[in-house]
């Protein structure tokens, strides 16, 4: 798909860019060549290619699930200008 100078004017407004009119030509043939990329890729089979989330065969190591950090809430709650009920009390902001 080729653009010529009146695509390239509308894209550039459109994407609010400013574009000399010494640069429309180059620009409007670099955006050709991307859009012909894309057809190009568009074109190929790819119906027997399995979708796959990572283009390696990688797994995730995990750390263990443990705890390793005492409870501190009563320390916390004691610090807190206002709790009941092991809540903290907060003002309120929406009416």
């Amino acid at each position: 798909m080729a653009l010529d100078k009146n695509d390239v004017e509308k894209i550039a407004h459109l994407a609010r860019l400013q574009i000399n009119d010494s640069d429309i030509v180059e620009v409007a043939q670099r955006i050709s060549n991307i859009l012909g990329m894309i057809d190009q890729m568009q074109s190929v089979d790819t119906s027997a290619v399995s979708a796959m989330a990572h283009p390696f065969d990688a797994s995730q190591r995990l750390r263990a699930d443990q705890i390793t950090e005492t409870n501190q809430r009563d320390y916390y709650q004691k610090l807190a200008p206002a709790t009941q009920d092991g809540l903290y009390l907060v003002p309120k902001v929406i009416e």
